[in-house]
């Protein structure tokens, strides 16, 4: 099951704004781009290019950490559009190892509740 639309950060313009105006936290594996959005839910967008590999490997990097956010949006603070950036170790990550660096990440950003 993937992310519903109202959660998805999709505008090119809001992406830009998170990077430029937002608070980022990174590690070897991910960057974590945050900045408040007022409203009562997160959006989230994802970026990984083209450096970690071809369109199936990019493609599962994101399918992995759309599914990590899916599973602990109950548990992160509302009201924030995030961005998470994958760096090119995330290409060779497994699924257990990019959810500890992203739970990591989101506790750094004080966005996780508990």
């Amino acid at each position: 099951m993937s992310v519903q639309r109202r959660y998805r950060l999709r505008q090119p313009e809001r992406f830009r704004q998170v990077r430029s105006a937002g608070k980022s936290w990174a590690s070897p594996l991910l960057v974590l781009c945050a900045l408040p959005n007022g409203l009562d839910h997160n959006r989230f967008g994802f970026s990984v290019s083209r450096r970690l590999g071809g369109a199936v490997r990019r493609n599962l990097v994101r399918r992995r950490l759309r599914e990590i956010i899916r599973l602990q949006r109950a548990d992160i603070e509302p009201g924030w559009d995030v961005v998470m950036i994958a760096r090119p170790l995330a290409a060779q990550a497994d699924f257990l190892t990019l959810k500890a660096a992203c739970l990591a990440l989101l506790k750094r950003a004080q966005l996780l509740g508990s």
